[in-house]
This record gives C-alpha cells, sequence and structure tokens, in this order.
C-alpha cells in the first residue's frame, strides 16, 4: 500500500492537520494517510504535553467516518522516546511518504538519523505561514513534493491557549476533537 503519514504531537489534532492529509491524499494518489500521534515527543522534551491517551482518543475522534484517513497507535504503545525512523521500520511492505509542515521540513536535519530515514520515505511537504522553502529544500534530500493547500495558520499552542482563556476552539478543530476536548475538560 501507498501510505502517506502525517505524525506529530496533535495536541490537539485540528482542521489544518485534516486538510493537509487530504492535500495528500488526492494529490499523491495515496492508498490511505494514517495520522500518528507520537508516544513520547523526544523533541518537546522539558515541555508540558497531554497525556499520550488523550491525544491519541482526539486522533481518533478527528479522523472518524473518513474512510482514508486512519489514526495508527504505534507510537502511543511504544514505550520510551517515539523516532520516525522506527515508525517507519515498523511498516515494512508500504511505500511511505512522510507528509511535513514546511516548518517540520525545514528542521528534519535534526531529526534521529536523518539521512536513513530520509532513504526510506518521499516526502510531502505543506507550506506553513513563514516558513522558508529554500530552508527545507536545503535540508531535505529525499524526494520531495509540495502540497497544493493553503496556508492555515492554526497551531496546537495558540489553540491551547485559546482555550485556556476560555475562547471555544468549535470550527478550528473537527466536531469530535472539539466534543472530546470539553468531555475531558482539557486544556483549561
Amino acid at each position: 500500500m501507498r501510505i502517506g503519514l502525517l505524525g506529530g504531537t496533535f495536541d490537539p489534532p485540528h482542521i489544518a492537520h485534516l486538510a493537509v492529509a487530504e492535500a495528500a491524499f488526492r494529490q499523491l494518489g495515496l492508498d490511505a494517510v494514517w495520522l500518528v500521534p507520537a508516544g513520547s515527543p523526544w523533541q518537546k522534551e522539558g515541555s508540558v504535553v497531554t497525556p499520550a491517551e488523550h491525544r491519541w482518543g482526539m486522533t481518533v475522534a478527528a479522523v472518524d467516518g473518513i474512510p482514508y484517513l486512519s489514526g495508527d497507535d504505534r507510537e502511543v504503545v511504544r514505550p520510551g522516546p517515539t523516532y520516525t525512523l522506527d515508525t517507519v521500520r515498523s511498516m515494512a511492505g508500504h511505500e511511505v511518504t512522510l507528509i511535513l509542515g514546511a516548518d517540520a521540513a525545514s528542521r528534519i536535519a535534526s531529526w534521529h538519523r536523518s539521512a536513513e530515514l530520509q532513504e526510506m520515505v518521499g516526502i510531502a511537504v505543506a507550506p506553513r505561514p513563514g516558513a522558508d522553502a529554500g530552508s527545507v529544500e536545503a535540508a531535505v534530500t529525499a524526494r520531495t513534493t509540495w502540497l497544493d493547500v493553503p496556508p492555515l495558520d492554526i497551531s496546537g499552542t495558540d489553540l491551547r491557549r485559546r482555550a485556556a482563556a476560555g475562547r471555544s476552539l468549535r470550527f478550528l478543530v473537527p466536531e469530535g476533537v472539539w466534543y472530546y476536548i470539553e468531555t475531558h475538560g482539557l486544556y483549561r
């Protein structure tokens, strides 16, 4: 299968994540896109991150009812720091395209065993406000495709701040994610 792998903290998953997943699915002719929340995101050490079980629950809610999108919990259930290279290796038999925002793609050289990872995958890059295409192209050595998706200036950091200030996240996150956040009292 041709799989698009959209990983991240997903704290919370929001509409920009789904817009990018949709663009990758359609433009690359993928069989499916898997959203993979990081279990223990090593690049976020020292930051407050919502527990993995809630980020997983929100990811499942985000893709509910969309047949070609699914959540994948392999990083949530894996103990210790989670590295994309290990996730891709566990997907043997699939052709994998990493789906990254331009900000993440420009930092790929800092990832665990980046050169080895980039030999194993293609990379689809979504534009991000403030991210420089030149820095992406300088960092990425893998086969790269730029996605035609409007840059949506939405971030988990901003959404968590909005929620903490008592502002609604409705319509900035999928309906099921909004309901999950409200039901579990997250980000207050």
